[in-house]
């Protein structure tokens, strides 16, 4: 079972990491394009974050038995998510804007470097 949430984590992460950079780097802030990106982009956050609450940690220590380090980012994403919504629905594009920055560099940069310790799955399809 961990195997196939892995994989459809992984699935629902990686084009993040190209959407997300274009929307914050590239696009247009306030366009269509970027608003309907940015919903993509949000739908598959929130989505691999509540995915990775059902995978148990394997790599250092367990809390619950269960849960690692790892998943307080998933925490941070499924907070972030929501809470840009929230500001842009409001007006507050700064706020919205610094959610985002947050979200994609903790959620997915910061994230992503901690799945290429030794021991991790990501780690050994490009290490080993």
């Amino acid at each position: 079972m961990y195997e196939l949430l892995r994989t459809i984590h992984l699935i629902a992460v990686s084009p993040c990491l190209i959407i997300g950079a274009y929307l914050i780097y590239f696009s247009s802030k306030g366009s269509g394009n970027h608003k309907n990106i940015g919903w993509v982009y949000m739908i598959l956050m929130f989505f691999q974050a509540g995915i990775s609450f059902f995978m148990e940690a394997r790599v250092g220590p367990q809390f619950l038995n269960h849960f690692g380090w790892i998943h307080l980012l998933s925490i941070l994403t499924i907070y972030t998510v929501p809470k840009s919504i929230y500001y842009i629905k409001k007006g507050d594009i700064k706020g919205h804007s610094r959610s985002m920055i947050i979200l994609f560099w903790a959620g997915l940069i910061i994230a992503g470097g901690f799945t290429l310790v030794p021991g991790r799955y990501l780690y050994n399809v490009f290490f080993t």
